[in-house]
């Protein structure tokens, strides 16, 4: 059993106050590389999240730098390579799929890729959207 995390677990996860902090820091504990996973793109998101937070919660570029660290010790990183960009942007025109959604299509390529039983996010409808192959493994931490 492999666990995908999306962004939005990730951001919970390591903002303490964030009202998903909890069942996002539980699940995330539990990771490692053979049983967790994220995609490489999710780590340059978690970066842009975290440092455009607004007031006392924004952390700067070297907080997350570490926090960075802690998510690479304990999930296995899911790059794409040309290969699967191409399938993924066709798979979308072919789809009628337009705008953000792509980002969401990569990302479950990715889930995909890494052969994830189990995608963890806070945006369901994002993914439920993609198809049953991706919307049958979703959930809430």
């Amino acid at each position: 059993m492999k666990n995908f995390f999306d962004t939005s677990v990730l951001v919970a996860a390591f903002v303490e106050d964030h009202p998903h902090h909890e069942r996002s820091f539980s699940v995330f504990a539990k990771s490692s590389p053979g049983n967790g996973c994220c995609a490489a793109h999710t780590l340059a998101e978690f970066y842009s999240a975290l440092t455009r937070l607004p007031g006392k919660h924004r952390a700067s570029g070297d907080q997350v730098v570490l926090m960075l660290e802690g998510i690479e010790e304990r999930l296995e990183i899911v790059p794409l390579n040309l290969r699967d960009y191409r399938a993924v942007i066709l798979e979308s025109a072919k789809a009628g799929i337009t705008g953000g959604t792509i980002y969401d299509m990569l990302l479950a390529r990715c889930a995909l890729n890494a052969h994830a039983t189990t995608v963890y996010t806070w945006n369901l409808s994002h993914f439920q959207r993609l198809g049953a192959e991706i919307a049958d493994r979703v959930r809430t931490p």
